[in-house]
């Protein structure tokens, strides 16, 4: 796999990519706009200004993938507060859950989403001689980046790999492991994001 993208003229970014490497990222990125889920939006056909003001949950996820896509604001593990300041920062998280999830949901979907055309853009017929380029406007090339960067933090989760180790230790693991495909995924898409980071900056 090459992972690796690089800067155009225009301040986007392209890549090179194998039929086998579309499947795989389009795949994730299906399984991510899946996971992250509309929320709790209302209904369509409704009002706009219903969806416009509509309150979202205060309680984090229960899935610990989505908890760490949608972490608590105000409360982070560790960080010694009495239970009076606790208790002050957890209602503060979930006032400021309420109204900011379902907006974030849909715009996490929106950039997984933009992923999956973007790869079927990619004609069938080109991947079959050998890899194609794709070219990625700079608006498209930061939907993506935080597409790859929810992909690796959704892997991570189920991982276990925590913000206070690289996960390194994973790609020892042997081939027989359930895990080591997910690992090499989670080691390729980091490659991918960190080379996208390059090419937007100055």
């Amino acid at each position: 796999m090459s992972g690796r993208f690089e800067p155009l003229p225009d301040g986007g970014a392209s890549v090179a990519l194998d039929e086998v490497e579309v499947s795989i990222l389009r795949s994730l990125a299906v399984q991510l706009a899946e996971l992250i889920g509309p929320g709790d939006q209302p209904a369509g056909g409704g009002d706009p200004l219903d969806a416009l003001f509509a309150e979202g949950p205060s309680k984090p996820p229960a899935d610990p993938a989505l908890a760490r896509l949608f972490p608590d604001a105000y409360v982070a593990p560790d960080q010694g507060l009495g239970p009076d300041e606790e208790k002050e920062a957890r209602a503060a998280s979930a006032e400021f859950r309420r109204y900011t999830e379902n907006d974030l949901r849909a715009r996490k979907r929106d950039d997984a989403l933009a992923m999956v055309r973007d790869l079927d853009s990619l004609t069938t017929g080109s991947l079959t001689r050998g890899p194609a380029v794709l070219e990625l406007a700079p608006q498209r090339s930061r939907q993506w980046l935080t597409a790859l960067n929810d992909l690796r933090l959704a892997i991570g989760t189920r991982l276990e790999v925590t913000d206070e180790e690289d996960g390194g230790e994973l790609l020892e693991l042997p081939d027989t492991d359930p895990r080591k495909p997910m690992v090499m995924a989670y080691f390729w898409l980091g490659g991918l994001q960190e080379t996208l980071v390059e090419t937007l900056m100055p």
